[in-house]
């Protein structure tokens, strides 16, 4: 990967310790990590007013937090401020990935106030502490941080019964991030304790059934969810005859990138990555080598029309393959809806009770200082109307019953 990252502009650092923290050579007498080469490559960018994206976490983890910063980045910018005479802006950004370790997973990517650093500011240890702990602030505010995906998962069943529907990604993530960061402080009380209990009792029975929150909120008929399948399958017919010119191509590389990343990678948190680099790397060299063939055998301007119809068909494979898993998901949701329909009729119910109460708690221990995501008059933050929705989906609820009863 070296060629291809230098390609990039990547910029190779020396680190002085390994992903576990223990010391190299260099703490038993060996030369000290040199890196004045790798900073002055960096300097010079700024001095051009160029940009520089560098994690400063200075290691990839799968934990449920940011880890602690390197002094890297503000090293980097109180030395270029220095240098060039001019002020350097350090802008944060927050990556928050829907599904981590899917190959594809959507991710929300937002940047925050950007951390002014002068020319003025001193290098010294305690300024770059100080740049340190504001860019580590400024993350903090951008990404969801919790001391363990248990409590990330208990609190987004919680994030999830608390919102109105169909709100934004953006509003979805903030409030994650709101409620991962606020729960430390009131983890204690008896309301709080009490309703994580009811949440992962809930969320339990959510996976003996193989329902979703989403699809047990959202009450589709069997009707729709039958429309819903067939739509999908409409859709994979339509793609499917695109996707049909590189198939061996297409196929073979994801089929080997998901089963062989696990065994290919000793380390949990990159196995995303190790799914990207090697699906990419199998399918552009089986391009390559089908362009090259095509073009031995039959010319150049054949080469050319496959080299177009060739990423084209992989396109088109991906979409094959997203909306034959959405049609085995809603399969499945209707499958579950015919078989277990007293089971997830009564735990709708439990829902509804269990959103009440989430608001209720949520309402009574938000701290006064928080601004509200919503308005105080939103139909589903207002305990009220929570109830009253209740009470009328329990007589729909009840109604229904009475109907499959005669049937």
């Amino acid at each position: 990967m070296r060629a291809v990252l230098r390609g990039l502009g990547a910029v190779p650092i020396k680190r002085r310790d390994d992903h576990d923290g223990s010391p190299k050579q260099a703490s038993s007498g060996a030369a000290p990590v040199d890196n004045d080469a790798a900073f002055d490559a960096m300097f010079a960018v700024l001095g051009e007013g160029g940009a520089i994206g560098i994690f400063p976490e200075g290691l990839s983890h799968d934990e449920a937090h940011l880890s602690r910063l390197k002094t890297g980045a503000a090293r980097l910018a109180i030395g270029g401020a220095a240098r060039t005479e001019q002020e350097i802006a350090i802008v944060p950004c927050g990556l928050t990935f829907i599904h981590p370790k899917r190959f594809r997973s959507r991710v929300l990517v937002q940047f925050g106030t950007p951390v002014m650093i002068s020319p003025e500011r001193a290098n010294t240890a305690d300024e770059v502490r100080a740049a340190t702990a504001e860019i580590d602030a400024a993350l903090r505010r951008l990404t969801v941080n919790a001391p363990d995906w248990d409590t990330v998962r208990a609190l987004d069943v919680v994030r999830r019964l608390y919102q109105p529907q169909e709100i934004s990604i953006e509003e979805r993530v903030e409030l994650a991030r709101r409620f991962n960061t606020y729960y430390h402080a009131v983890a204690a009380d008896s309301r709080v304790i009490e309703l994580m209990k009811r949440v992962r009792s809930y969320q339990d029975k959510l996976d003996e059934l193989g329902i979703t929150d989403r699809e047990l909120a959202r009450d589709l008929s069997k009707l729709e969810v039958s429309v819903r399948v067939l739509r999908h399958l409409f859709l994979v017919v339509f793609w499917l005859p695109l996707s049909a010119p590189g198939v061996p191509l297409n196929l073979l590389p994801l089929a080997f990138a998901r089963f062989a990343s696990d065994k290919l990678t000793p380390r949990k948190d990159v196995v995303a990555t190790t799914k990207l680099l090697i699906g990419m790397l199998i399918v552009l060299l089986a391009y390559s080598v089908t362009v090259a063939v095509f073009w031995w055998r039959f010319g150049f301007w054949t080469a050319v029309v496959v080299a177009i119809v060739l990423p084209a068909s992989g396109w088109a494979t991906l979409r094959v393959l997203d909306r034959l898993r959405l049609v085995r998901r809603g399969l499945g949701v209707l499958f579950r809806r015919l078989r277990f329909r007293r089971e997830v009729r009564a735990l709708r119910r439990d829902r509804d009770a269990l959103v009440e109460d989430v608001i209720a708690v949520v309402s009574a221990v938000k701290p006064a200082s928080l601004p509200a995501l919503f308005p105080a008059d939103h139909p589903d933050r207002s305990e009220e109307s929570s109830r009253a929705r209740r009470n009328a989906d329990l007589d729909a609820e009840l109604d229904k019953d009475a109907a499959e009863e005669r049937e």
